[in-house]
Parts: structure tokens; C-alpha cells; sequence
């Protein structure tokens, strides 16, 4: 009897425990999570108050005066402090990054995609050099570079346009060719091996096996890309000298200093900005995330 009691005692012990390890767990991510959030909370929130609440001590969580969108009016309709043409800094800077984003995340996810499919199912020779090659540019600052392409780009007349912002962008990156080669040594062998026994070339295995058997790392890896080049500042600060061309960031960092003392028009301005990364995130979190754990399982 006394041991039967030892042992409920030790299994009583050992639950309590892994409560408490469970408790402290959630207590630790919901911390975490609410320091993360609260930013974004408080970004969200000034958007809609008057100006003279945002700026009152102390703060308050929710508007005092009512719900005002005077500050989303300023930014989508009445703000030009970009300097250039058109009505809307943010939204001209909006344009001018979705015509530099997508055809080099677009261009850039194919090329990267070919890529990994030649390092993952074809055979050549000094191939292993070459991955290795391309790995080790990985580990090349991307800061030593700015200096040369400046240089060549001012030679050729690029700078001041989107070329330099778009052209390198559309022949992949190398990290995306590591990631995409993972998923598709995942992909059996044997499969490609049919495909080429029934005479089918090697870009319709690509574009008819591998692409759609690839769809969660090709997301995962077009989502990163966007995001990359959608928040890119110091790119477009350095080659963009007309307002009129300005990025989105460029442009938010303009806005930001005409309206300095204006915080809910700024707050609404960030609002604007990150709605785009937050929908496609939305959107798109479950292929997101499959690929992004998928990477790497054979």
C-alpha cells in the first residue's frame, strides 16, 4: 500500500509539473506575441484619432473622440509631399514598387527555379563545384558590391531608373536556388525518370512535374522575394533621385518628415503600407509554411 502511494504521489508529482512547464510555456509565447503585437496595435490605433489625441499624455487604447479617418483622407487623397506628380505620395510610391517588385520576383523565382531543378535532377559535369560556387556567394557581404555597381551603373546612364532595381533581381538568387534544390531532391527520382522514358523534354518535366509538385516552396520562396524587394530602402535611396520615381519605403520616409507633427496622417500612411505583406501572408500562410518546413526532407 505504501508503494501504491509512492507512486501515485510520483505521478501526481510528474502531472503537476508538466502543468506547470505547459503554463509557463504559453505564459512566455503570449509575452512574446504581445511584444511583437503592441506596436502594431498602438500604429493602428493613433490612425484614428484626432491630432491632438495622438500626441496627449498618457496614452489612450482606444480613440477618446470617436473614430476619424482625416488621416487616411490626407494620405490617399489630399498628401503630395513626394514632390512629384499626382495626388498621393504613398500611393504613386505604391505604384513605382509593384513595377520593380513583381517582375523580378516573378523573373527571379523561374530563373532560381531552373536552377535548383539542374542542381537537383541533372547530370553534369562540375556540378558540385558549381553549387559550391554559388553557395560561396552567399557569404559575400552584399556592401562590397555597392561601390562597383554605382560605378557601372552611373557609366552605362542607369541610374535615376528602375534598371538597376529590377534587372539584377530577375536571374534569381542564391539562396532561393538553395531552398528550391532541397524541396526537389524530394522529389522521386523515378518520377522524372517515366516522364523521360515516355519522351518528354526536360523543360516539360520541369514545367509539368516539377512546378506543380513544387507549389508550396515556389510560394514560400515568391513570398520572401516580394517582401524582400517590396521593403527594400536603401536600394531605391541609392539610385532614385527623382521624387516621381520613388519607392514605396522612399516615399513613406518623405511622408514621414512632412508630417511630422501630424501623427495619425504618418500612422495611417505605415497602415497603408503593411496591408499589402499582411494580406499576402494571409492569403497564402499554408503554402507558406508547408514549403518552409518541407525544405530539406527527402
Amino acid at each position: 500500500m505504501t508503494a501504491d502511494k509512492k507512486q501515485f504521489k510520483s505521478k501526481t508529482y510528474y502531472k503537476w509539473k508538466e502543468r506547470i512547464k505547459l503554463i509557463a510555456s504559453y505564459a512566455f509565447l503570449i509575452a512574446v506575441a504581445l511584444f511583437i503585437l503592441i506596436p502594431f496595435y498602438v500604429i493602428f490605433i493613433t490612425s484614428f484619432k484626432t491630432r491632438v489625441e495622438a500626441i496627449s499624455i498618457p496614452f489612450t487604447w482606444l480613440p477618446r473622440e470617436g473614430w476619424h479617418l482625416d488621416g487616411y483622407a490626407n494620405v490617399l487623397l489630399t498628401d503630395a509631399s513626394g514632390g512629384g506628380a499626382g495626388p498621393s505620395t504613398i500611393l504613386r510610391g505604391f505604384r513605382n514598387t509593384m513595377i520593380i517588385t513583381i517582375p523580378a520576383t516573378l523573373s527571379g523565382l523561374l530563373t532560381s527555379a531552373l536552377s535548383a531543378y539542374a542542381f537537383a535532377k541533372l547530370r553534369f559535369r562540375g556540378k558540385k563545384v558549381s553549387f559550391a560556387l554559388l553557395l560561396a556567394t552567399m557569404m559575400i557581404p552584399g556592401i562590397i558590391m555597392l561601390v562597383p555597381s554605382y560605378m557601372i551603373y552611373d557609366a552605362l546612364g542607369l541610374v535615376d531608373t528602375f534598371f538597376p532595381l529590377i534587372v539584377p533581381g530577375m536571374f534569381g538568387a542564391a539562396a532561393a536556388v538553395f531552398f528550391l534544390r532541397q524541396y526537389f531532391q524530394g522529389i522521386p527520382d523515378e518520377l522524372i525518370e517515366a516522364a523521360r522514358i515516355d519522351g518528354m523534354s526536360e523543360f516539360g518535366i520541369f514545367f509539368k512535374i516539377m512546378m506543380p509538385l513544387s507549389k508550396p516552396a515556389l510560394l514560400a520562396q515568391g513570398i520572401l522575394g516580394f517582401i524582400g524587394g517590396y521593403n527594400d530602402y536603401f536600394g531605391p535611396l541609392l539610385y532614385l533621385h527623382n521624387p516621381k520615381r520613388y519607392t514605396l519605403q522612399i516615399a513613406l520616409a518623405y511622408f514621414e518628415g512632412t508630417y511630422v507633427f501630424d501623427w495619425p496622417t504618418v500612422m495611417a500612411g505605415a497602415v497603408i503600407t503593411l496591408v499589402p505583406t499582411i494580406v499576402i501572408f494571409l492569403a497564402a500562410q499554408k503554402y507558406f509554411v508547408e514549403g518552409i518546413t518541407m525544405t530539406g526532407i527527402k
